[in-house]
């Protein structure tokens, strides 16, 4: 078991790149905008979100790798992808060249958003699965805390300071992609490849004490029960689809994003001085990991569906009180604390659940692409809920913006009461049987 956590470790630093790639950038934004005295927009749109963008095109396209050439590997290219990205943003010399270097790094953000939890499900014991997928997101907000400490540190070292804080992500983007090379082959994919006497070498490496063949002939029948080349549109695997995209629709139309980026500003327009919202912005990053941690403890003990169901009431319940504070214009500490509890809510329940659920959901030769799906509807939303904040906040005001996540997130526990299985526990072949076997009207 030891081994396996070594490994789920491993694999799961992608989320700590993913996470410090993303952020690190907030320290260099207002610097390169005076630096190469770009307009808004353009700033906006290429400097800053060329990065987010690769996100996407890495979480549509990273299930061709993850499923061709493997977990393992697509991990190690991830890894490059980092460095280079790193590298080259910190060497840039102009807009543009910064511009793709940053989206380099994208394409590694959302490539490891599939191929991490995919691998790590795949090596994991069933009892086990939840915490050790959960530590791909623990690693992010990690990954997110170190990035804004990091930048705090290397503010005041000189003209060049944006230079060492996108660049410093190349040291542990170099040892992550050497770590990713210890790493086993999945089993489960060298199975859907037919390289049976490999899958069992590493199957008896990962737990000698497992009955490795009864789990091949597993794996194996439910490879019998595919027909070549299918894919996760043909309406046997309709269930599934319809699980991972209504996760990853919910995750992002409770307004998290919207949040993460804009909580200064939130907290600004609610009444708070700016230096009381800056600090407030890093309680928020300190209540995601704590309660992170505390839904990675709790999600093999007490199960997926229990976590949803804590996670949607608090986001009803903080989520309307944001919104009541905006109509009602309450002030003073009264929203920072709602917005520590909306974030407490999604760090528990969508926060830890999303990318285990979305890794278990699929059958083994198809769940590169599955996570790929879930991932592209979650990084597409994730582009465009924030890019609108500004204008709805203009427009409508947030209050009507929060109610609007609010009611979001009582259809959410609909769908978790009524429509959501519980996955905790039982072996990814097992739940393949159950979930194509499902209809999306029953819930069961």
């Amino acid at each position: 078991m030891r081994k396996i956590w070594m490994w789920s470790i491993t694999a799961a630093l992608a989320g700590f790149l993913f996470g410090f790639d993303t952020v690190v950038i907030s320290g260099a934004d207002k610097k390169l905008q005076a630096l190469w005295d770009s307009s808004d927009v353009f700033h906006g749109v290429v400097v800053i979100g060329m990065a987010l963008w690769g996100t996407v095109v890495g979480a549509l396209l990273g299930s061709i790798p993850t499923n061709r050439i493997g977990r393992k590997k697509t991990l190690i290219w991830i890894g490059v992808l980092y460095t280079i990205s790193a590298i080259g943003s910190a060497f840039a010399n102009d807009p543009i060249t910064f511009a793709v270097f940053r989206f380099i790094g994208g394409l590694g953000v959302g490539a490891s958003t599939i191929a991490a939890p995919a691998y790590i499900s795949e090596i994991a014991p069933a009892k086990d699965r939840g915490k050790l997928v959960g530590l791909y997101q623990f690693n992010i907000v990690f990954g997110i805390l170190i990035a804004f400490f990091s930048n705090y540190l290397l503010n005041g070292i000189g003209e060049n300071a944006w230079r060492w804080m996108v660049g410093v992500e190349a040291i542990p983007a170099a040892l992550y992609t050497l770590f990713a090379f210890t790493l086993p082959k999945s089993p489960r994919w060298l199975l859907t490849k037919f390289r049976n006497s490999e899958a069992k070498t590493v199957l008896q490496l990962i737990n000698p004490d497992l009955d490795s063949e009864k789990l091949m002939m597993e794996i194996k029948d439910e490879m019998e029960n595919t027909i070549p080349h299918e894919n996760i549109f043909i309406k046997k695997y309709r269930f599934p689809l319809i699980l991972a995209f209504c996760i990853a629709f919910f995750n992002q139309l409770s307004g998290i994003n919207a949040f993460l980026y804009y909580a200064p500003r939130i907290l600004t327009e609610a009444g708070l001085a700016e230096s009381s919202a800056l600090l407030s912005s890093i309680g928020i990053g300190v209540t995601n990991m704590l309660f992170t941690l505390l839904g990675i403890y709790l999600i093999d003990r007490v199960g997926r569906k229990q976590l949803m169901y804590l996670g949607s009431i608090g986001y009803i319940v903080s989520l309307s009180l944001v919104a009541c504070a905006f109509f009602l214009n309450w002030t003073g500490v009264a929203m920072p604390i709602f917005l520590f509890l909306f974030i407490a809510a999604h760090a528990i329940g969508q926060g830890t659940v999303i990318w285990v659920f979305i890794s278990e959901i699929f059958p083994n030769h198809l769940r590169g692409s599955g996570q790929s799906f879930g991932s592209s509807v979650h990084w597409i939303l994730a582009a465009v809920v924030p890019s609108l904040i500004p204008v709805l906040f203009a427009t409508i005001g947030p209050g009507i913006v929060f109610a609007f996540f609010a009611f979001m997130m009582v259809l959410q526990l609909l769908f978790v009461a009524f429509v959501m299985p519980e996955t905790k526990g039982i072996s990814l072949e097992e739940l393949s049987k159950i979930l194509i076997k499902q209809k999306p009207s029953n819930g069961k």
